[in-house]
Parts: C-alpha cells; structure tokens; sequence
C-alpha cells in the first residue's frame, strides 16, 4: 500500500474540518443578499448540482466556489506537491462536474452565477446588481 493511502491523523482531522455547506464565504454571500431584500433557498435537492443559493423568482442559481477545490485559475489555487497526481484528478473531475451541472442548469432555463473565492466581493456585487435588474424588469 502506498505511503499516502493511510492518511495521518493530522490529515484526517484537517479533511474532516472542510464541509461542503454552510462555509464562511457562502454565509457572506447569503447575509449581502438577505440583507439587500432577496430571499432564496439553499441546496435545492431538486435543482442539478444542488447550487448554494437559488433565486426561484429570477431563476438564479449561484454556486460559491472554494478556488482550491474546484480548480480555478488564480494564486490561490494550486496542486499540492505531494500526490499531486491525485489531487489533479480529482480537481479535474470537480471542474467537469460543475460544466455538466451549469450546462443542465442553462438548458432549463436558469442562470448560473459562479461566485469565487478570491473575488467575492465583486461576485456579490455583480449578483446584486444582477438581481436588481432582474427585480425591476419584472
């Protein structure tokens, strides 16, 4: 067995400490938008890719998007040096992962906003900005 198959207790306390909901940046998110006046659901089941947030009345979809995990191409994102192959694997089938769900989710109609960990500022900016212009054309 390869020394990296058994993971050090180290490791598994850190792996174990990374969740998929509720993080930091998705609760910055959630706080601008409910405080800008919108309202929206979590982790709808019935949506592909179960996004973070979504706008049923603009059919909006937004994913919060950790850089490292979902291979985004900034200084914050980069492969670790050790079993570097598995980590560009499983990055990879990460990133086709989200392009099926975004695909699945334009084809029926939604809009799908990606929020980046290294800009979230601007991607809550842009959002509300978005979502203002969806507001009033309707």
């Amino acid at each position: 067995m390869p020394p990296f198959a058994t993971p050090t207790v180290e490791r598994s306390r850190n792996m174990a400490a990374i969740h998929g909901r509720d993080t930091l940046l998705e609760m910055r998110v959630r706080r601008a938008a409910h405080s800008a006046g919108f309202r929206f659901r979590l982790h709808r089941r019935d949506i592909p890719g179960r996004p973070d947030l979504v706008f049923p009345r603009h059919r909006v979809a937004v994913f919060v998007n950790g850089c490292f995990w979902h291979g985004h191409s900034c200084s914050i994102a980069h492969i670790p040096r050790s079993n570097s192959a598995y980590w560009e694997e499983k990055i990879s089938r990460n990133v086709k992962r989200d392009e099926r769900n975004a695909a699945a989710l334009r084809d029926r109609g939604w809009v799908v906003i990606c929020i980046w960990e290294c800009n979230v500022e601007a991607g809550v900016s842009d959002l509300l900005t978005f979502l203002a212009t969806k507001r009033m054309n309707a």
